[in-house]
């Protein structure tokens, strides 16, 4: 430690992570949690019936020849995770979402339950926070997917953290989404609702949004399963 008599200088406390500041905060992991307000837009929202996970996808290029910006990733026939943040950290994240799920399908012979999956990712991420030789996770995710219980929808931030939801957004338009998303919401949605609303409140946040410019899929309660929405089919339910 630097600093006089053992205490340490202010830049010195926003240098370490694995020191809390004499106010109690650690400033990597606040650093983190604004890469994630930074990021671009995703959101999720549950019903009764299954979940939502939406995304903005604007392509960074014209010439790019595919989009290198993917923000929903499939972990498992029924869960998936939406990402905002540092790609290089989402994918680390993914990966080894994926392979929690395909653990617990050889060790226990079923689907994993989505809150146990993030509470395991939870832990990879906390444990980024308490080592002086590495680096908080920058990304943030929405994981949503069924159980025999019903629908999960929960987010997951870089200090490890998480929480349960019925409908939320993280990433730059976090605050204009939630907004919507709270005046809306209503307990007795059908999945077709939950999927105009997801889109409602992606627009409310980038009015300019296209079609093409959107990424969506839904997990259906009654098959477990996930499907991805087409520009086409996304093009009808905002019309």
């Amino acid at each position: 430690m630097g600093g006089v008599e053992g205490w340490m200088y202010p830049r010195e406390y926003d240098e370490a992570i694995t020191v809390f500041s004499p106010e109690g905060r650690l400033y990597q992991v606040e650093y983190a949690m604004e890469v994630v307000k930074r990021g671009s837009t995703i959101l999720g929202v549950a019903s009764p019936d299954g979940v939502v996970l939406a995304a903005e996808e604007r392509p960074e290029s014209r010439l790019h020849l595919t989009n290198p910006s993917q923000k929903l990733f499939q972990l498992d026939e029924h869960v998936a995770a939406a990402v905002s943040g540092m790609r290089g950290d989402a994918r680390v994240l993914v990966n080894y979402g994926r392979i929690l799920c395909q653990y617990y399908r050889l060790l226990y012979d079923e689907p994993i339950d989505p809150e146990v999956l993030t509470r395991h990712l939870g832990d990879l991420i906390h444990t980024y926070t308490q080592m002086a030789w590495v680096r908080p996770f920058g990304v943030g995710l929405i994981i949503a997917g069924v159980n025999s219980k019903g629908v999960r929808l929960l987010a997951l931030d870089p200090s490890g953290s998480y929480k349960g939801y019925r409908a939320t957004a993280l990433g730059r338009g976090e605050g204009k989404a939630v907004d919507l998303l709270e005046k809306r919401y209503r307990a007795e949605l059908t999945l077709d609702d939950a999927i105009r609303l997801a889109l409602e409140a992606l627009r409310a946040a980038s009015p300019s949004l296209t079609p093409m410019e959107i990424s969506m899929l839904v997990i259906s309660r009654e098959t477990a399963s996930l499907r991805w929405l087409t520009p086409e089919e996304l093009q009808g339910y905002m019309a």
